[in-house]
């Protein structure tokens, strides 16, 4: 008999009375040590996974269940930054939010299912841990009426919760942009005016724009905001770069244009430029056509993107998308004597090229580019990939906006 099944006569024995059974760290019954830690030190431990990570382990056992559940303890969790796509269709049969993970290169979805309202919800933009929707909170019997009045939604999908802002006319939700501010604020821009809500408030507060034309691709900065007018003819776009505190929004400082004599020709050289937030707070992306020459119809060449230095107040190219990427959204890269026809549906065919994202990130969709976005990357070596598998958006072309996802802000 071999002498591992031989078994000692004290191991046969129960314990004496009075005489503890301890049990050996290798038996099956052990308790694993991290359930025996304390508190204070189970919570430096788990404290350390990512959020990812945080949410995955929760079935392992009704302790960590517990533990990652603390709202505490979730809030303390750096967030998961994600790219939120906005689906081209008003109606979707499951309620949900399809985002990318750039980190794993992995698509998830977000169910939106708690939200209690008759139609369906469009997901406009996000601030830390909060999404704002449009939805239509009226009875079920009349939803869909394009008159009927919508509201701003503030959920957490994470955490499932959600709050109304107060109602706004079909108007702004058909023709504002929303922009997120901390805590829950929110600012809704139209050609005209602006529309400004802070947490906790129970209405709307309007204000004057006083800008020369409509705001294009307003971004949200450290409490102030940017955007793009045109300044031009009728014939000729001419893009101007202005700024405006929200503490001066329809005061009398107001809207103030950026520029500098150095800068020359820098928006000319675009065609439809369009604003993003770069790395950190302090720089402003500028993406767009590169025009081929001055001319009125010139083609572009590929996508150039534009770095400003709030600081600085200095521009830099920040990246430059491939030739053999530029072609397959239509455009031609390289125009010559032989492509004038190619070139010139080129230049209408870069209009169709969305741009989307912000700290760092762009993606890019486009009408001939099915199933796929081309990404760029600020700090990452080569910058420039193909992001594939977008789920279910084979209708129309894509939007997105920047979303942390996480437990840092409730609604």
């Amino acid at each position: 008999m071999p002498l591992s099944h031989a078994l000692r006569v004290s191991d046969a024995l129960p314990p004496a009375a009075g005489e503890a059974e301890v049990e050996e760290p290798g038996s099956p019954s052990a308790s694993p040590p991290i359930l025996v830690l304390p508190p204070d030190a189970l919570y430096n431990v788990l404290g350390r996974l990512p959020l990812r990570q945080a949410i995955a382990c929760r079935p392992v056992c009704r302790l960590f269940r517990d533990t990652l559940s603390c709202p505490p303890f979730l809030a303390a969790l750096p967030p998961l930054r994600l790219l939120a796509l906005r689906h081209p269709r008003a109606a979707l049969p499951a309620p949900s939010l399809h985002a990318f993970d750039p980190a794993v290169g992995r698509w998830l979805r977000l169910p939106l299912s708690f939200l209690p309202f008759p139609s369906s919800s469009s997901p406009v933009t996000a601030s830390s841990s909060l999404l704002y929707l449009w939805a239509d909170t009226s009875p079920a019997s009349t939803a869909g009426d394009l008159k009927n009045p919508r509201s701003l939604v503030l959920c957490n999908p994470l955490a499932r919760s959600y709050r109304l802002l107060p109602p706004l006319g079909s108007a702004w939700s058909r023709h504002g942009t929303v922009l997120a501010g901390p805590g829950g604020a929110a600012l809704v821009l139209t050609e005209l005016a602006a529309l400004a809500y802070a947490p906790g408030a129970d209405r709307w507060l309007k204000f004057s724009l006083n800008l020369p034309s409509k705001p294009r691709s307003p971004i949200l900065m450290g409490g102030t905001v940017y955007t793009l007018c045109d300044v031009g003819t009728p014939w000729r776009s001419q893009w101007k770069l202005f700024s405006c505190g929200l503490r001066d929004l329809g005061g009398p400082r107001g809207w103030a244009p950026i520029e500098r004599h150095e800068w020359g020709d820098v928006f000319d050289i675009l065609k439809r430029p369009r604003l993003l937030p770069g790395a950190g707070s302090g720089q402003i992306l500028m993406i767009g056509g590169l025009r081929s020459s001055f001319a009125l119809d010139a083609p572009c060449s590929t996508v150039l993107i534009l770095r400003l230095d709030l600081a600085t107040l200095e521009w830099d190219e920040a990246g430059r998308m491939p030739p053999e990427m530029y072609r397959c959204f239509g455009g031609v890269s390289g125009v010559g004597p032989g492509t004038l026809a190619a070139a010139a549906a080129a230049a209408g065919g870069n209009n169709k090229v969305k741009v989307f994202g912000g700290d760092g990130r762009v993606w890019f969709s486009g009408k001939r580019v099915r199933g796929k976005l081309a990404m760029w990357e600020e700090e990452a070596i080569g910058g420039w990939r193909w992001v594939d598998g977008v789920p279910g958006y084979n209708e129309g072309v894509y939007r997105g906006f920047v979303f942390d996802a996480g437990f840092t802000a409730m609604p």
